[in-house]
C-alpha cells in the first residue's frame, strides 16, 4: 500500500531529549514534503516516539497502537520510533503487524529514504542501528517548537551501565558533537531569536569534545558568550563527572542558569552499590557541596528511586535524611521496575510493591514539605521570568525563573507580554511547586513588549 497523501501526526513519551529527536523528524518530514496535523484521524501517517525507561512502556505503545489499528484499514501507515523501537526492533512488526516502519533514534538521519521506501508500498522499513555509530547523530532539519527556547543535543548515549538502565541497551554508547559544530548550533538559533538553549544529553557532563578544545565547562560558558543568549540550561548530570569547574562556570557567567538536576537515585552507600552508580552518598555530598558554596543561590533537583532490589528500611531512612541534608528544590521519584535486558532484573531481594508505593508516599510527603519551606524563602524577591503564556482564565501571566521555578504573575497593563519577553517580578506568595507574584513594570513598558501573533507555522532551521 502506498503512501499518497503526505500528512502526519507524531506523539512523542519521554523526556527532553525524545522532546528534540520529535522536533528532528517533523523537520525532516516537513523538508520532505509532508505536512503535521493535530489528530491521528487526519493523518495518513501515524508515528510513535517511544520512550522505554518507565514501567511496561513497551506495552503503553502496543496498547496505543492497538487503540487505533482500525485505522489501517482505512489506508494510514504506522510507525514507531525511539528507544521501544529500537530495544523490541522487528519484534514490533510480529505484534502490530500494520505498523510498517520501526526505526531508533540512531537511524533518524536515513528518515529520507526510509520515507521513499513507505511511499513506494513497502510494507516493513527497518533503520535500527548497532547504536555504537560514530556518525552525527543531528538530522539536517530541526523543527523547532518554541520559537524562543531551543535545544541541543551535545551527547548522545551512555557508557554507565546502572543496574537498572535500558538507556545505554537503547541509545548505545557515548558519543559527543564538536564543540564547534554545537557553538554554530547555538549561533543559529540565536541569530534566529532563540535567547533559551538547553544543552541535552543522557549524561550531558559527560561530554567529551571530539576535537579535544573544550571541557564541557567550557562549552557550556562558550554557549552562555553567543550574543542574544540569555539563559544557558544543561541536563541531565552524573554526578561520577560533574566537576567543580561547572560550578565555577555558573558563577562567573550570569547567561548560564543557576540552576543544577543532579539524580542521586539514592542516599544509601549499599544502594548506590547495587545499583552500579559507581559513587557513594559521601562523593555525592562532596559536589552537593561544591554547588552550595557557589556565590549564586543554585536550585537543586534531583531523581530518587525507591524499592530497588534489596533496599533495608534504613537504606530508605538514609534517602529521606539526604532530603533534609541537600534540601531540593525538586524532586522526581519513581518506584523501581525492572527493564529488559538489564542486571537488576535478575536481582534476588524484590520489594512488595505495596512497600514501594508506602516508601514513595513518604519521600513525597517529606519532600513536600522541604519545598513550602524553599519556596517561601522566595517572598519579597525580584526574580526575572521568561514569559510562556497566559492564563487568561485568572488573567495572570506565566514562565519560568533561571532556577526553572514556575511563576505566575499578573501586569498592570492592557496588553499583556507575549511569551518569549523577560519581565522582573516582586514574588508575593509561595506554593510548593510555583511562586505568585506582580510584575515590576509599568503599564507603557509591558505595551512596549507587546508582540504581534505570530505566525503558527512550523520554523526549519539548518542544523
Amino acid at each position: 500500500m502506498a503512501l499518497l497523501d503526505k500528512t502526519f501526526y507524531i506523539e512523542t513519551f519521554g523526556c527532553q531529549m525524545n522532546v528534540h529527536d520529535s522536533e528532528k523528524v517533523i523537520g525532516t518530514l516537513v523538508h520532505e514534503g509532508y505536512r503535521q496535523v493535530e489528530t491521528e484521524i487526519e493523518a495518513a501517517l501515524i508515528l510513535y516516539n517511544t520512550c522505554s525507561i518507565r514501567d511496561k512502556a513497551e506495552q503503553k505503545v502496543f496498547n496505543r497502537l492497538n487503540d487505533y489499528k482500525a485505522l489501517h484499514k482505512k489506508g494510514k501507515r504506522f510507525a514507531v520510533l525511539g528507544c521501544v523501537a529500537q530495544q523490541e526492533g522487528e519484534k514490533i512488526f510480529e505484534r502490530a503487524p500494520y505498523v510498517s516502519l520501526v526505526s531508533g533514534s540512531a537511524s533518524y538521519r536515513k528518515l529520507p529514504e526510509m520515507l521513499a521506501q513507505l511511499e513506494a508500498g513497502e510494507e516493513r522499513i527497518t533503520g535500527l542501528d548497532d547504536r555504537q555509530t560514530d556518525e552525527t547523530f543531528e538530522t539536517e532539519f530541526t523543527a523547532r517548537s518554541n520559537r524562543h527556547r531551543g535545544y541541543i543535543t551535545i551527547i548522545e548515549g551512555c557508557d554507565k551501565f546502572c543496574a537498572y538502565c535500558v538507556v545505554p541497551y537503547t541509545r548505545g554508547k557515548e558519543r559527543s558533537r564538536t564543540s564547534h559544530s554545537v557553538l554554530a548550533e547555538a549561533r543559529r538559533m540565536a541569530d534566529a531569536g532563540y535567547t533559551d538553549i538547553q544543552l541535552l544529553g543522557q549524561n550531558v557532563n559527560s561530554y567529551k569534545d571530539p576535537s579535544g578544545k573544550m571541557s564541557f565547562a567550557e562549552l557550556l560558558a562558550a554557549v552562555g558568550q553567543v550574543a542574544g543568549i540569555r539563559r544557558v540550561r544543561f541536563t541531565t548530570s552524573h554526578p561520577r563527572d560533574f566537576t567543580r569547574d561547572i560550578v565555577e562556570a555558573i558563577d562567573a557567567q550570569p547567561t548560564l542558569c543557576d540552576h543544577v538536576h543532579l539524580p542521586v537515585q539514592s542516599g544509601s552507600s549499599h544502594v548506590l552499590k547495587r545499583m552500579q552508580r559507581e559513587y557513594t552518598r559521601e562523593w555525592y555530598l562532596e559536589r552537593i557541596a561544591w554547588i552550595q558554596a557557589a556565590r549564586r543561590p543554585i536550585s537543586l533537583t534531583t531523581d530518587i528511586i525507591v524499592g530497588f532490589p534489596g533496599e533495608t528500611d534504613e537504606d530508605f531512612e538514609q534517602t529521606i535524611t539526604l532530603l533534609a541534608q541537600v534540601q531540593y528544590d525538586a524532586v522526581f521519584a519513581f518506584k523501581y521496575s525492572p527493564r529488559p535486558n538489564t542486571p537488576a532484573i535478575s536481582m534476588e531481594d524484590s520489594i512488595p510493591e505495596e512497600i514501594k508505593t508506602q516508601r514513595l508516599q513518604i519521600l513525597l510527603d517529606r519532600q513536600r514539605e522541604i519545598q513550602r519551606k524553599n519556596y517561601c524563602r522566595h517572598i519579597g524577591e525580584i526574580v526575572e521570568v521568561m514569559v510562556e503564556g497566559h492564563n487568561t482564565a485568572r488573567g495572570q501571566v506565566f514562565g519560568r525563573s533561571s532556577q526553572n521555578k514556575v511563576v505566575n504573575f499578573t501586569v498592570d497593563a492592557p496588553i499583556l507580554p507575549a511569551p518569549g519577553n523577560y519581565l522582573n517580578v516582586r514574588i508575593t506568595q509561595a506554593f510548593p511547586n510555583s511562586l505568585l507574584g506582580e510584575a515590576v513594570v509599568s503599564g507603557r513598558e509591558a505595551a512596549q513588549m507587546h508582540l504581534s501573533i505570530q505566525d503558527a507555522s512550523i520554523e526549519i532551521s539548518i542544523v
